[in-house]
């Protein structure tokens, strides 16, 4: 009976993805250890979890920006948080997943070009799970903001003004560095690099996006 109950008694590996999830916050090294198995089995298992990830840090960046704070001005919306909630979703969900592929792929050339033999889903799934901060700081800092300040968080000239609201984004400040500190370390654990080598190969990606993108911001800059 003992070696029939065996093979069901053994965690999915579904199951493991989803634990390793919530202890990058306390054991990233083991996550991104993980990560280097590219078999089959792992990389199915850990679909779920980064979509998630995606989903949830594209809306943490999305509450960020300027422009959501004026949601509420415009008469389409309509005084509904709940017409604002499906808006950041939907538009968290797109920009999420424009990040992760176009910052994926940015990401896989600057690795490369510090010398990486890894693919583009490692890379992919490496800023996913680099990302948790992000997800961490949507679910303990904006119900405490949007439980003070109400609709008043996505209205110019609400009351959403003050020290307070400076020191929330003080807080989510730092999970934007929390997030952009655990890159590197998990750059550097998944490669097996040095922490400089993994911020090299950061640079060379932030200079990428750069090259690639300034051709565009000049036109508009001279407006």
């Amino acid at each position: 009976m003992n070696a029939q109950a065996g093979p069901a008694d053994k965690p999915s590996p579904e199951r493991d993805w989803w634990l390793r999830t919530l202890a990058i916050f306390q054991s990233p090294r083991a996550v991104f250890e993980a990560l280097r198995d590219d078999s089959k089995e792992q990389v199915e298992a850990r679909q779920e979890p980064v979509l998630a990830l995606v989903l949830l840090a594209g809306v943490a960046a999305v509450l960020l920006a300027p422009s959501t704070g004026r949601l509420l001005d415009e008469d389409l919306v309509d005084n509904s948080l709940a017409v604002v909630a499906v808006l950041l979703f939907l538009t968290g969900g797109l920009y999420g997943a424009a990040t992760y592929w176009i910052g994926g792929a940015a990401l896989f050339v600057g690795l490369k070009g510090t010398g990486s033999r890894g693919n583009y889903r490692r890379a992919r799934q490496l800023l996913a799970f680099a990302a948790a901060p992000l997800v961490l700081g949507l679910v303990l800092v904006w119900p405490v903001r949007l439980a003070v300040y109400g609709n008043d968080t996505f209205r110019s000239g609400g009351s959403d003004t003050g020290t307070a609201v400076t020191v929330f984004d003080a807080i989510l400040a730092l999970f934007a560095v929390w997030a952009f500190g655990l890159l590197v370390y998990g750059i550097s654990i998944v490669e097996r690099w040095s922490v400089l080598r993994a911020a090299v190969s950061l640079a060379l990606m932030l200079l990428g996006i750069v090259i690639v993108t300034l051709p565009f911001l000049i036109p508009l800059s001279s407006r």
